[in-house]
């Protein structure tokens, strides 16, 4: 069976518009697969591009060159050159992502902010909230605050709500980028769990992971991406 992601020579530079067009790479080169049921961890320093292969995989940012081959089901999506349409379509049903911020509109019940996803993809309101519900209670959010917005918590309340979020779908492949970086032990230790029942669903991830426990517990492979940035 072939990979859930396959990256070939992939590579993104940034153009600074505002200051005459000066080009500025970011990666080059990139080139990496993850099996279905596999965390694959990208180690290297602050500015090496982690975030950057994340957000190409993602299809938030363009690929300059080479191939992000996903598979969508029946078929394999090239990501780097997939139409913003076909991209959006990837996301919905294929991809999942953890970011390092929550971003909620404002307003909206905790409980459905983690629902939403589920609500999305055809599942009634009600089973939707139950199931946030659930998430939340696992992750340590007080039932006095589901439906309160998360703006209203603190930093570390906030991510856990953003990865209840994030884990509540059965998506077949699952960024995650920092999911316990606000968190206490307590916390990190059911963010290991959380990804350890995903691997056994055959769920294919890319972590970036600064907890050196964290990284060894959940990482099947760590990937350098320093030669990935220097390269560029």
């Amino acid at each position: 069976m072939s990979p859930m992601i396959e990256i070939t020579r992939a590579a993104k530079t940034f153009t600074m518009h505002l200051q005459n067009g000066i080009r500025l790479p970011v990666v080059s080169g990139v080139s990496m697969h993850v099996d279905a049921g596999e965390c694959v961890v990208l180690s290297g320093p602050s500015g090496a591009g982690k975030s950057s292969i994340l957000k190409m995989i993602f299809g938030n940012y363009r690929c300059d060159q080479g191939r992000i081959a996903v598979r969508h089901g029946g078929e394999v999506i090239d990501i780097a050159t997939a139409q913003p349409r076909e991209v959006l379509r990837v996301r919905k049903q294929t991809i999942g992502y953890v970011s390092q911020f929550l971003r909620a509109v404002p307003r909206v019940a905790t409980l459905d902010v983690v629902a939403e996803p589920l609500i999305v993809n055809g599942m009634p309101r009600e089973e939707a909230r139950a199931q946030a519900g659930a998430f939340l209670r696992r992750l340590n959010i007080a039932e006095r605050l589901w439906m309160l917005p998360p703006s209203t918590f603190s930093g570390g309340e906030q991510q856990r709500v953003n990865i209840a979020r994030g884990f509540i779908s059965d998506m077949p492949i699952l960024l995650l980028d920092e999911p316990t970086a606000s968190l206490d032990a307590v916390n990190r230790r059911i963010v290991v769990d959380l990804v350890e029942e995903k691997k056994k669903r055959g769920v294919a991830m890319v972590a970036i992971v600064h907890d050196d426990e964290v990284r060894n517990l959940i990482a099947d492979r760590i990937v350098d991406v320093t030669s990935f940035a220097a390269a560029a």
